[in-house]
């Protein structure tokens, strides 16, 4: 049909073939939003409209606490299964602001702005206090959690 009519303009492109754990992050001449390729997974990133976006996806850190959330829930699931624990339901709700570094006691900053994160589990089961204590504990292990408290090194380069 090309040969016929031309390249369409509008056309959906191919999909991009990304290695696993390569994300592809595209944006077109104006506008916030960006086109994120996953593996075989398409999604749109934006800004709210009062932040000059249009809302067309989530914001950047509603990605960043997904990231959290959906690898919390899996290492729940994935933990509490291994134990035979009788977890039903494992919800994760999780919120982000940037505070005042001297307003934050458990932090090592004392200065500027750190980011603070509050993640929330509720979990259905028939589940002992011991076994949520520990659920508690197991979050703090899912390997999203660990890279946000490590040290991250971000290398950019052009090309």
């Amino acid at each position: 049909v090309e040969r016929y009519i031309g390249d369409l303009p509008n056309r959906v492109p191919e999909p991009v073939k990304l290695k696993p754990g390569n994300v592809l992050v595209e944006s077109k001449t104006s506008g916030l939003a960006q086109r994120v390729t996953a593996g075989s997974h398409r999604l749109t990133a934006d800004e709210p409209e009062d932040l000059g976006g249009n809302d067309s996806g989530p914001t950047p850190y509603d990605f960043l606490l997904t990231s959290l959330g959906a690898c919390t829930g899996m290492t729940l699931r994935m933990y509490a299964d291994r134990k035979g624990w009788p977890m039903r339901e494992v919800k994760v709700r999780l919120s982000h602001e940037k505070v005042h570094a001297e307003d934050c006691e458990e932090c090592e900053t004392k200065e500027g702005k750190v980011d603070r994160i509050e993640r929330i589990l509720e979990i259905a089961g028939d589940l002992t206090e011991e076994q949520r204590a520990r659920l508690v504990e197991i979050a703090d292990r899912c390997p999203v959690s660990r890279s946000l408290k490590s040290e991250i090194v971000i290398q950019t380069r052009m090309e």
